[in-house]
């Protein structure tokens, strides 16, 4: 900031690593800019309307000549003393303002200031405060008239008496001081009030100094025009005695700022000692950006340098980074070719744009810079860092031999601060990383999700597991079974992303934390997850085929309102879930009632052959429509179990169980020959009533199901055509090389093939249009928010067209009112299913349903068609 009236308390930048606080005292300062100056401009139009103005043709000399007075004294300023942005210099601008009293009125001393400051402020590059500074010019030299005017009319007499003019000169710095205190604190600098009053103090006595000088000359000159010599010794001798006491200070104010940047250096090393790693930057070896920034700002406050910039790593491998104080670089980065970055030792360079050799002057106007100090940051012989200090701009004779020793002495600390940290961050990043695959290790992983469990909901702890480990490692030993590992990770971290804290536990078993996701993105997260973990690995000049588990568990809602969770704990809960998986169900998310669940299991699992010999189990039957005629097309066989301990079991737990279990095949052989039992029956009653029932995974993996299917059909002299298998998309999708060769056999036979739950699965057109299929099933939870959603809607169109442009049959499922089935009858779809026309229901009560509800009537051929009634 540029000096004013031989001083100048001023805000300095803010550190650029701060950048919401600096945006947001950017704007604080700019309403109090336009503050200052708007207070400022209404104050000179009263004074200048309340003190009369007195022209003479002397003015126009007079003007000039005390404008570069003005101009003078601010070039002739000393710099005594930096604190965190806060610079107060030095100058002599009270010594042209107290003879401005006598010589000029208050609209010439205003303008010839103004020129004066505003042009020192342009020509030191102070571009970003040059509004600010103007308006504090018209106060002080506002104030100044102002209260010089009051005490001449307390005085009384002709002319402006001495004492007007010397409290008038005083309260300039004054008014300078005030609002650059308040400055501060618009800002939020943190300012002792000692300081601030020890601080007015100075600049009050500094201001009184030279304002006696200016007056004792001027009087002198005045009266005894020969004495200017001894004036101008007066005033040489001022300079020069302020020029020591500078020099003191300065000194002074050296050591105070390698005490505070060593301070700073070691504060921070403790802290990142002391501090408990909570994310997984902390345990990198990378350079904190705003630990730094102070640093790099208390640098340029002392050098009063207009940008310091610190270029850091911690390994020579690593890319440095670089940290700015002051006004931004122009140019994004240096690169290795930098003379700047290429310098040899460790001793501080200047350079300046008119002495550089071409390269450093290419250099240096890549930086927009006009003179830098450079000095490279040195470990041994390995390069940490460079500090660069660019262009000083309160001195306008530039940077000097202190600001060189300063800096060399300071960048020997921030070469043993960075050696140090680097140690630091080594030890570290052992204590928490796995040797062999470079991730977190269990204290690692510990450390790094406690935060997120903390502050974040939806987090998810997952546990994975590959279950060839031990037979790697026994059949080709432990070197091939780590590459295998190492592999594993990279996959892991390839499919989860580079921010995901990730952990290998021991042997193959690996723990990750994923956050905002729901239970049912992280099942597939999961499930993505141990489909690339189960794809064969390359071990030497073999393929080992693997098998992956996930787990994965969540913290209660107990647990997320506590100000702390066990991560312990959730790794163990994902580990019960990893154990729990089997079968094909190799994914699995814990529940609280996971043990007694895993009981249930088994029971149902033991049980369930028994059950079916027994007539524990049976079969339902649900009708479908055809639209808009509403004749009775058919039914979907679904099963039902009525356990003698459990009760009613839902479909929806003991099947996957039984498939889990590689019971599946007697499940789907019970229900299939019950049904084709059923059709049997009506087709003796003269009704041909279609059967479909659901196939699994399992089922399209089995070889010889076309065969048993085939000898089903021709025990009960069904026609193929009146069975329908259901299949889902997800189903034929996980592994459609071999679905497909089987549903093509039983396609080719003549059996009807139908796509349950459309719309839900993954399966892409092209696929579709694969698949010997002769039906789609719209996925009820589409039907039923038609009526309310029109996303839904869409999709339900959508589908109706899909499927009749492939030649498809379309079948609703989820029907059940009115406004579904017509708003479905519009768009053409071919078949209705759901609770409005039918529950699930026993062989003897659809038989009943069948009767009250349906009308028959002569088919086209000798068949009777059944009629839904209305």
């Amino acid at each position: 900031m540029p000096d004013s009236g031989g001083r100048t308390a001023t805000p300095g930048p803010v550190p650029s690593t701060a950048t919401d606080e600096a945006a947001v005292d950017e704007r604080r300062f700019r309403v109090y800019t336009a503050t200052v100056l708007t207070v400022g401009l209404l104050t000179a139009a009263v004074v200048s309307w309340w003190l009369p103005f007195e022209g003479s043709a002397m003015l126009w000399w007079i003007t000039p000549v005390l404008a570069l007075a003005f101009l003078l004294a601010e070039q002739l300023g000393i710099n005594v003393d930096v604190r965190s942005g806060i610079s107060w210099t030095i100058s002599f601008t009270e010594i042209p303002l107290v003879i401005g009293f006598f010589i000029a009125p208050f609209e010439v001393v205003l303008v010839a200031h103004l020129i004066a400051g505003v042009g020192t402020l342009l020509a030191r590059k102070v571009r970003g405060r040059v509004l600010y500074n103007a308006g504090a010019f018209l106060l002080e030299i506002t104030g100044a008239f102002a209260v010089a005017g009051l005490v001449k009319f307390a005085v009384g007499g002709d002319g402006m008496p001495w004492v007007a003019a010397l409290a008038g000169t005083l309260t300039a710095p004054l008014v300078s001081t005030l609002l650059a205190l308040a400055a501060v604190r618009v800002l939020r600098r943190r300012m002792r009030v000692s300081t601030a009053l020890r601080l007015t103090g100075r600049i009050l006595v500094v201001g009184f100094v030279n304002s006696s000088v200016g007056l004792s000359g001027y009087l002198v000159i005045f009266h005894v025009p020969e004495a200017w010599p001894l004036v101008l010794a007066v005033f040489l001798g001022l300079t020069a005695l302020y020029w020591a006491y500078s020099d003191l200070l300065r000194e002074q104010r050296d050591m105070e700022a390698l005490s505070d940047v060593s301070l700073m250096v070691a504060r921070s090393g403790q802290q990142a000692a002391a501090r408990p790693a909570s994310r997984a930057d902390d345990f990198g070896r990378g350079v904190d950006v705003v630990e730094w920034g102070a640093i790099a700002e208390r640098i340029k406050d002392q050098l009063a340098a207009g940008r310091v910039v610190l270029r850091l790593r911690l390994e020579p491998t690593d890319a440095m980074r670089a940290v700015v104080s002051g006004d931004p670089l122009p140019a994004e980065d240096t690169t290795a070719d930098d003379p700047l970055v290429r310098l040899p030792g460790a001793h501080v360079r200047h350079f300046r744009l008119t002495e550089a050799n071409p390269e450093v002057r290419g250099a240096l106007l890549d930086r927009g810079a006009q003179e830098a100090l450079v000095v490279p940051l040195r470990s041994a012989n390995q390069l940490l860092g460079i500090i660069e200090a660019h262009d000083r701009l309160s001195r306008w004779r530039g940077f000097g031999k202190s600001d060189v020793q300063l800096l060399g002495t300071m960048a020997s600390h921030l070469a043993t601060a960075l050696d140090n940290r680097r140690l630091l961050a080594t030890l570290r990043h052992d204590a928490y990383h796995d040797p062999l695959t470079g991730l977190l290790n269990r204290p690692g992983f510990r450390q790094v999700a406690r935060e997120p469990l903390r502050e974040r909901l939806g987090s998810v702890v997952l546990r994975i597991e590959l279950d060839v480990f031990s037979t790697v490692s026994d059949a080709l030993g432990y070197a091939w079974a780590d590459r295998m590992v190492i592999a594993a990770g990279r996959r892991i971290r390839d499919t989860l992303g580079s921010d995901v804290p990730l952990a290998r536990l021991e042997g193959a078993s690996f723990a990750a934390l994923i956050v905002e996701r729901t239970p049912e993105q992280a099942h597939e997260i999961a499930d993505r997850l141990r489909a690339e973990l189960s794809a064969p690995y390359p071990v030497d000049r073999l393929t080992v085929e693997a098998n992956a588990k996930v787990g994965y568990a969540s913290p209660t809602p107990e647990e997320e309102s506590a100000d702390a969770v066990d991560v312990d704990a959730l790794l163990q809960r994902a580990d019960v879930a990893v154990r729990a998986t089997r079968g094909g169900e190799e994914v699995r998310g814990y529940v609280p009632s996971m043990g007694q669940i895993f009981m249930r299991r088994f029971q149902m699992v033991t049980q369930f052959r028994q059950s079916v010999e027994d007539g524990q189990v049976s079969v339902h039957y649900q009708p479908k429509v055809t639209l808009p005629n509403r004749h009775v097309q058919g039914v979907e066989a679904l099963v039902r179990w009525v356990h003698p301990e459990f009760g009613k079991l839902d479909p929806d737990e003991f099947v996957p169980a039984v498939e889990a279990a590689g019971l599946i095949g007697v499940l789907t052989e019970f229900v299939l020959e019950q049904s084709l039992r059923r059709v049997r029956k009506w087709l003796d009653e003269g009704l041909r009533i279609s059967a479909a029932v659901n196939l699994s995974v399992r089922n399209l993996a089995d070889e010889e199901f076309p065969r048993k299917v085939v000898e089903a059909l021709d025990r009960f002299e069904v026609p193929p055509e009146l069975l329908t298998f259901e299949l889902t998309e997800s189903g034929v999708m996980s592994d459609p090389q071999k679905a497909l060769p089987i549903l093509r056999e039983l396609h080719s036979l003549g059996i009807v093939l139908a796509v349950d739950d459309f719309g839900t699965g993954y399966s892409s057109l092209a696929y579709l249009r694969q698949l010997p299929v002769d039906q789609v099933k719209i996925d009820k939870s589409f039907v039923l928010g038609m009526g309310t959603d029109l996303g839904d809607l869409a999709v339900v169109r959508s589908i109706v067209e899909l499927g009749h442009s492939l030649g498809l049959t379309v079948v609703a499922e989820g029907v059940e009112d009115d406004v579904a089935r017509d708003q479905l009858e519009a768009m053409g779809c071919d078949v209705a299913q759901g609770y409005l026309i039918s529950r699930p229901l026993a062989e003897d009560r659809l038989e009943a349903w069948l009767l009250a509800r349906t009308a028959r009537s002569p088919g086209r051929h000798t068949e009777t068609v059944l009629t839904l009634l209305t």
